[in-house]
């Protein structure tokens, strides 16, 4: 395929402007093509037979590797999820708590990821606090950020932290965490907490692996910037969380004797798969894995990406009434923005008015916002078109 032709490969782009990429990526054509084969094989070798298995056991492990290389980490350390809450979730309630451990968690966080740590807290005794990144990140420029960040981080860590929880790539503002500046930190504290990262906007948008690696959970989704099916992601683990955690939601993927209910866990992130999924999709994320490989490096990618939010961040500024979050750049696919003033619609009735236009972009609850994402399929023509729109709104 010739570089630059994978816009051409996604049904969903057809007839519409798509800014939606941080909520869900389209689908190429060929990846919904490798996941009809892979259901059509499976059916033909039949779904439960011994020809079927060393199949499924191939597609299994070929995925694993292939996430394991882009976070950086060996295979051992990838457990295969079905969305970012899963891996999240199921290695975070695995951990041993004591009453009184603190959980700090930034005020940019998802809120399935704030919900799960808030009943986590309740059920174990923990305390929660704030990691104030929000404002900092929307005031401060993107080459003083990493230092902000990291100021707040020891101005909030206490005695009593054990994990912190905080996204590479913010899902609201737009702006990149400094991941493994933050691991660093954490090493030299007294407790080493451990570090939590959701990755569901940063996987397939920006180089993740130092990151990924730094990490104790890096959580992330094949279904968004990876533009592969819903309902398959990853995690990636560190060693010391292998050794400290136990599985949450048990089955017989999590043992090492899957016929036996008294055989031990396994000893890698496998202890953290439960049961059946869906096989054909690991055939889906590996072909949209191998297209965006065409595309180049991920570093040449996020050049791309960034040349198109620029674009869309710098149109904005021109735009009377309108405001962006981020006072530069972006430093990679998410441009959030409000229209201000008087009589100025609701994030809300801007996205229907837009979707009228067959224009897609959403609105955010927290901040109260638009959002557009920009990834390497977005044409220049596209993001002036939404331009020329919101100037006729504003």
């Amino acid at each position: 395929m010739p570089q630059g032709e994978l816009r051409n490969l996604m049904p969903a782009l057809t007839g519409k402007t798509y800014f939606n990429y941080g909520g869900q990526g389209p689908l190429p054509e060929p990846s919904l093509e490798a996941i009809t084969a892979s259901w059509r094989t499976i059916q033909e070798l039949g779904p439960f037979t011994s020809a079927v298995w060393p199949f499924v056991e191939a597609q299994v492990a070929a995925v694993r590797s292939r996430l394991a290389a882009a976070c950086g980490v060996g295979p051992h350390r990838i457990a295969l999820t079905e969305n970012v809450t899963s891996g999240c979730v199921l290695p975070l309630w695995g951990l041993q708590w004591q009453a009184g451990d603190e959980l700090l968690i930034s005020d940019c966080e998802h809120p399935g990821v704030v919900a799960a740590c808030q009943e986590l807290a309740r059920r174990e005794g923990l305390s929660l606090a704030m990691l104030p990144v929000m404002a900092l990140s929307c005031q401060i420029a993107s080459d003083a950020l990493d230092g902000a960040i990291l100021d707040a981080l020891e101005q909030t860590l206490s005695a009593r932290t054990r994990m912190v929880v905080l996204s590479h790539l913010l899902w609201n503002t737009g702006a990149v965490m400094p991941i493994a500046k933050v691991a660093e930190r954490l090493q030299g504290h007294g407790r080493q907490p451990w570090l939590l990262v959701d990755a569901a906007q940063s996987m397939g948008s920006i180089p993740v692996a130092e990151a990924a690696a730094a990490a104790d959970i890096y959580a992330f989704t094949g279904h968004k910037w990876l533009c592969g099916p819903e309902g398959l992601g990853g995690v990636a683990l560190s060693e010391r969380l292998l050794e400290q955690a136990q599985p949450t939601l048990i089955g017989w993927r999590s043992l090492r004797h899957e016929g036996s209910a008294g055989s031990s866990w396994h000893g890698d992130a496998r202890r953290f798969e439960v049961a059946t999924s869906c096989v054909p999709l690991l055939a889906g994320l590996a072909s949209s894995m191998d297209l965006l490989a065409l595309e180049g490096r991920p570093e040449s990618r996020l050049a791309l990406i960034r040349e198109r939010s620029g674009q869309l961040w710098q149109g904005l500024q021109a735009i009377t009434g309108l405001q962006t979050l981020l006072q530069g750049p972006p430093p990679a696919g998410l441009v959030s923005f409000r229209l201000n003033g008087h009589g100025a619609p609701s994030p809300e009735a801007v996205v229907a008015q837009l979707g009228e236009q067959a224009i897609w972009l959403r609105s955010l609850d927290d901040p109260h916002c638009l959002r557009a994402c920009t990834h390497i399929t977005t044409t220049a023509a596209e993001v002036e078109l939404l331009l020329g729109a919101l100037r006729a709104l504003a």
